[in-house]
């Protein structure tokens, strides 16, 4: 499993500047209950067929400790998962999950606060009769995923580090913080209200 310790410090937002729009996952996937703790963790993939849950329950046995688990949901009419699940996901040291979908017993996951970011919640289940095999690529909130991309999940969003970019990213965005640190408010303010006035001369603002 890769390194990902690092990222563990790093916010989404930070992340989102080195890695551009089409890494962060849309809006619609949030937090399922607030002041939910950051996540970072190598992906661990999972498609679901419309209706059926099978496959995520079944990566909840396989997936590593340290994972984040990111389904790929057929649809936001049957629940992909819910407290026991969850609850057994956690024993096994799965760091969270990212779900294209909807989850139930969300009381059950809050009181665990086990991380869970979704489309919402459904209290209908899934069937489990299909099989998918897992570790695929997969579509996530509009971002591709592969296993071992690096999923970084807080309520600033989700943002998704392709492994082969890991190095590159994790050192842009040390950078980035460390350059933030070293500046005063002051120091940004001057900055920003000079980039401003710049360009509104430049459009021709009265």
């Amino acid at each position: 499993m890769n390194d990902v310790s690092g990222f563990k410090d790093i916010s989404p937002t930070t992340l989102a500047e080195s890695l551009g729009r089409a890494q962060v996952m849309d809006i619609g996937i949030r937090p399922l209950w607030p002041s939910v703790p950051r996540i970072a963790g190598p992906a661990f993939t999972v498609r679901c067929a419309p209706g059926d849950n099978l496959m995520l329950h079944a990566a909840i046995y396989r997936a590593e400790p340290g994972s984040v688990i990111v389904v790929q949901g057929g649809d936001v009419d049957y629940a992909l998962a819910g407290g026991n699940v969850c609850a057994v996901a956690q024993r096994r040291g799965i760091a969270g999950f990212v779900l294209d979908g909807v989850m139930r017993d969300l009381a059950e996951v809050r009181e665990l606060g086990f991380p869970v970011f979704a489309r919402g919640l459904m209290p209908v289940p899934g069937i489990k009769a299909t099989v998918e095999p897992l570790n695929r690529e997969v579509r996530c909130g509009g971002v591709v995923v592969n296993a071992g991309d690096i999923v970084v999940a807080d309520e600033e969003g989700i943002v998704v580090t392709p492994r082969a970019r890991q190095e590159e990213v994790l050192s842009a965005s040390r950078a980035k913080l460390a350059q933030e640190a070293a500046e005063t408010l002051d120091d940004w303010e001057a900055a920003h209200r000079a980039r401003v006035e710049k360009i509104l001369a430049e459009g021709d603002f009265r």
